[in-house]
């Protein structure tokens, strides 16, 4: 008796792969994202690196308030964001960055608070905060694990790196259809 059972299971699996990529290749023009340019697993622990260091660096020093501050990097370019009191926390963040082991580029959006905030719009910035991050996840169009959402009376912060404009441009649509969104500062980067 022959076992004819694996060469079943065999034929069977190459049929789904072969349905599967059928399937894939009939998707609509219009849903295909433009794939990011390729970046290696070297250059993606080296960006990691960079992160923490600035990270570890800007919570170090007693000026900046590094929790104010959001920080991103893709191929040794970091892209400091957030919502600080002066202009000498933004200067030293970026003295502060600049120096770091790896940084190659340094892209400021950090934006000056003004007036300090009350208990009640802290809380109501996290929820906008939250809003956002929920329709950026919604969307299938949108890589929302690269995009950084931060917000301070209501003006929204987005940065981080995508893989196209248009991306960048749906991500702008969608934190500005939030509830109680008052502007967006889109600082989002395509990746190079």
């Amino acid at each position: 008796m022959t076992q004819r059972k694996p060469t079943f299971l065999l034929a069977g699996s190459l049929i789904g792969l072969a349905a599967l990529t059928l399937v894939a290749c009939n998707k609509p023009p219009e849903m295909v994202q433009e794939p990011a340019p390729s970046i290696t697993l070297g250059t993606q622990v080296d960006d990691a690196v960079i992160t923490s260091g600035v990270k570890s660096a800007l919570l170090a020093d007693d000026l900046v308030k590094s929790f104010d501050l959001q920080v991103e990097t893709r191929k040794g370019t970091v892209q400091l964001s957030g919502f600080v009191d002066s202009q000498a926390q933004i200067d030293q963040a970026l003295a502060i960055t600049r120096s770091v082991a790896g940084v190659t580029e340094v892209e400021n959006a950090v934006t000056l608070k003004g007036t300090p905030s009350t208990v009640g719009t802290k809380i109501d910035d996290a929820t906008v905060t939250g809003r956002v991050k929920t329709a950026l996840l919604a969307d299938p169009d949108i890589k929302s694990f690269d995009i950084s959402v931060v917000t301070f009376k209501g003006e929204v912060q987005l940065t981080g790196f995508v893989n196209s404009q248009a991306q960048i441009d749906l991500a702008s649509q969608l934190a500005s259809a939030a509830e109680g969104v008052t502007s967006v500062k889109n600082e989002l980067m395509v990746k190079q």
